[in-house]
């Protein structure tokens, strides 16, 4: 999914200075690749949501700060019951949502037993399976009672999936997405841009900025040109690598180039022959050149991995030698599958940058295998459809961004259909546990089981680099969920 000389203050303030990127030293214009679906956090698996409302608009009662720590939120503190299984959090008070009205116990409870209801969109669904009950104690007070311990249900709080809505504005959140946030949401010109503004009534820390807009330019061509012209003032996720020094040579920007929780993976549909055979997803696996991919279509800006987690976790394992670039045996892998003359599949491809590019790449190495590849190239939207859920594919490329999501595989109904009772177990005891040694344990089991299944083709860590006005501060280097968090950027003078 997803040139402009001229900038559209939000707020209703135009601001029309051609050529300089600071149009209103107070007003800030953020370019992004992908434009999302909707504006609705709880009902969508695209993080591009997240990049425009995450903290922004919406809140949670736990929220990310940038070097991926859990803090309060919505929720000023938190009492958990000597068992693990009793969470009451007390709320803050005077907080509104957007459209005047208070947010209080009710709307917690009501956005989280929307979450975890039979009939639930959530992507995230599965973040709530564990919430036994939610109960109202008084305005400002609310209980979530567990049905068993939980160690990550203040981290999973903190996802862009669990912020808090209300019931009166639900009707219309994808299109008008009314939160806690410190900006309000303003316009959405479809196809262009997203417009928010400094809300005034911000109950915590007021925004710096009085206004800012997310621009969209999927193109790595027009987001060069838009950035070296100063036509937009910082590009989140920049998709051309490749122009990256020529940036960091020029005294008006200032280049960030951080780690991410995407793991980006050759995601393969468990459910489709042969791609059932573990014996095919490994020879995928060993056809595949890591880094040539990370050199080819990200210019260097990458860090192999070979299971689905990320390098900075003080729980990684480097399990890349489980999947070794070794294109003979993946062939002698291909013929004791049956596949002697190997067999086509589809490819199919979003817009990213490390899809498009990287799918090239990577239908060359499966070639040279005898595995060919039908390559189509979708828009965001088609691939939310098409691949996500309607799970009408064989290979495609996607980068994981949210964080620490390994629990995905023990989804069955999860895209890529991966069913394994043993990871499912697994997964249930870890959420069982709480003493972060043990914890360490189960995750270093669970990479290693993902691993040597070749559940899907583990590429690398998405670097998350972003170009931006040198005189921005307060931009997000790393990106421990995937957001744009403007609230306390500014500019400096």
């Amino acid at each position: 999914m997803l040139k402009f000389k001229t900038k559209l203050a939000v707020a209703g303030v135009a601001a029309l200075i051609s050529g300089l990127g600071v149009a209103n030293a107070a007003n800030i214009t953020v370019a992004m690749q992908l434009e999302p679906p909707h504006l609705d956090p709880t009902s969508a698996a695209a993080g591009a949501i997240d990049s425009v409302v995450y903290s922004n608009i919406f809140e949670g009662l736990t929220r990310f700060m940038a070097d991926g720590s859990v803090v309060p939120g919505l929720a000023a503190s938190w009492d958990i019951s000597g068992n693990g299984l009793t969470y009451t959090f007390k709320l803050h008070d005077g907080v509104k949502f957007h459209d005047g009205t208070g947010m209080d116990a009710n709307d917690v409870a009501f956005s989280l037993d929307r979450a975890r209801a039979e009939d639930s969109t959530n992507a995230q669904k599965a973040l709530f399976a564990g919430i036994a009950d939610v109960a109202v104690v008084d305005p400002l007070t609310v209980k979530v009672t567990l049905s068993e311990p939980n160690g990550s249900f203040l981290f999973n709080l903190a996802w862009g999936d669990a912020v808090i809505v209300a019931p009166e504005s639900i009707e219309n959140i994808k299109t008008n997405p009314i939160g806690t946030g410190a900006f309000t949401f303003v316009d959405w010109v479809q196809g262009d841009k997203i417009e928010i503004a400094r809300n005034a009534d911000y109950w915590g820390e007021p925004a710096k900025l009085d206004a800012a807009t997310f621009k969209f330019i999927s193109d790595p061509t027009a987001a060069f040109a838009a950035v070296m012209a100063e036509d937009v003032d910082a590009f989140t996720g920049f998709p051309a690598p490749e122009n990256l020094p020529q940036f960091e040579a020029d005294p008006r920007f200032q280049v960030l180039v951080g780690s991410t929780e995407g793991e980006t993976i050759l995601s393969t549909n468990n459910k489709m022959p042969p791609l059932d055979n573990v014996k095919v997803r490994q020879a995928i696996a060993h056809a595949i050149d890591r880094q040539a991919i990370i050199d080819g279509a990200m210019f260097g800006y990458g860090t192999p991995i070979g299971t689905h987690f990320a390098p900075h976790n003080p729980a990684y394992l480097d399990l890349t030698g489980n999947s070794n670039y070794d294109p003979a045996k993946a062939k002698a892998l291909l013929a004791e599958a049956g596949f002697a003359d190997g067999f086509t599949t589809t490819l199919k491809l979003p817009p990213p940058s490390y899809a498009r590019r990287g799918g090239e790449i990577i239908a060359a190495q499966l070639r040279a295998v005898g595995i060919k590849t039908e390559i189509s190239n979708l828009e965001w939207a088609q691939w939310l459809e098409q691949v996500f859920r309607g799970k009408d594919f064989g290979l495609t490329i996607v980068s994981h961004t949210e964080p620490m999501d390994i629990g995905i595989y023990a989804r069955p109904e999860y895209y890529f259909q991966y069913d394994n009772p043993d990871f499912q177990a697994l997964m249930k005891t870890l959420n069982a546990t709480t003493d972060a040694g043990d914890r360490t344990k189960l995750l270093q089991q669970a990479q290693t089981i993902i691993s040597e299944d070749y559940v899907n083709g583990y590429l690398f860590e998405l670097a998350f680099p972003t170009v931006a006005n040198a005189k921005i501060v307060g931009l997000w280097e790393n990106a421990p969920t995937q957001a744009t968090d403007l609230t306390a950027v500014y500019w400096k003078d």
